[in-house]
């Protein structure tokens, strides 16, 4: 397990990353997403041991990361900017690879390659910034590590190749148990590929939770009545049902709900409605409710 205490990292007067917390369990696909300047790649360079933090610690199954060789020899970070040796193919990026990871394996390598149809042998310069996410992709999945850290993992990749990545990955997570963290802008790329989420906001995460529970904690009810006197939220609230946004337009009431969905459908059943009508929200759709409920304003944190 990965776990972050009160982290801060400072560039001049600028705060990358404000007494962040968190804590990462094994095998598990870690998303996070933010906006620009959020700390996502500091983060990410931080818990790879690449930076040294200025305030907390980090530790990995209770060492530190930093100059730790041996757990860094069970970490790979693709990074969002990504490197090649110049005029390096693939074959020789792999002998490098192979210098610092032990469980690097040749025939790891050589499937993927066949999978994603790369060339070994041609240069990498003459890739496209697809082919070289790919590659690098490629290479950082043949040196079996244990932790996986991918900076915008999907950038540059065709709907394609966005999907092979993933199966990749989540392939490598179920057969291996290797702990995964994806950073990213949108929500959607990470939505069929994560078991928890993180939303990071000014160099702290503001929102964290297991996916299963966010897309089951709440959902939209649409109910309409026919009486004289409306309804209000007070009479929803009293009679059992627990939301966090409401809306009335005429006689139809519109809400979003986070009490047990099988009780607060029999509670308006029992209030005699004309209709009632139960709907799933999409991920975006509850972080942004789950924000407001925080006092973000989702648009202005991921924008």
């Amino acid at each position: 397990m990965i776990i972050a205490q009160n982290i801060t990292k400072k560039f001049d007067d600028f705060v990358a990353l404000n007494h962040l917390n968190c804590k990462i369990p094994d095998g598990c696909i870690y998303g996070l997403v933010g906006s620009n300047g959020a700390g996502k790649s500091t983060f990410l360079r931080l818990i790879s041991g690449v930076y040294r933090p200025d305030e907390g610690s980090i530790t990995y199954d209770e060492l530190p990361l930093y100059n730790n060789p041996a757990a860094k020899s069970q970490m790979v970070y693709v990074p969002d900017d990504l490197y090649f040796l110049p005029g390096s193919n693939i074959k020789q990026m792999a002998s490098l690879y192979k210098a610092a990871y032990p469980a690097f394996s040749d025939e790891r390598l050589h499937n993927l390659l066949g999978t994603f149809k790369l060339s070994e042998t041609a240069p990498i310069r003459t890739f496209s910034k697809g082919m070289k996410r790919q590659a690098a992709t490629i290479l950082a999945l043949s040196c079996k590590p244990k932790y996986l850290f991918f900076d915008e993992t999907f950038d540059g990749l065709d709907p394609v190749m966005r999907n092979l990545v993933k199966q990749v990955i989540y392939n490598d997570v179920m057969e291996n148990k290797t702990t995964t963290i994806i950073t990213s802008h949108s929500l959607r790329e990470l939505e069929d590929t994560c078991d928890q989420l993180a939303l990071l906001h000014k160099g702290g995460i503001v929102f964290e939770s297991d996916i299963q529970n966010l897309k089951t904690a709440l959902y939209k009810v649409q109910v309409a009545f026919e009486r004289e006197t409306p309804y209000t939220r007070a009479d929803f609230e009293a009679a059992g049902v627990t939301m966090v946004s409401y809306s009335q337009l005429g006689s139809v009431y519109t809400f979003i709900a986070r009490s047990e969905r099988e009780q607060t459908v029999a509670t308006l059943r029992a209030m005699n409605p004309l209709l009632i009508d139960v709907l799933p929200l999409s991920l975006e759709e509850v972080f942004i409710y789950e924000m407001e409920a925080l006092g973000y304003a989702f648009k202005d944190v991921l924008m």
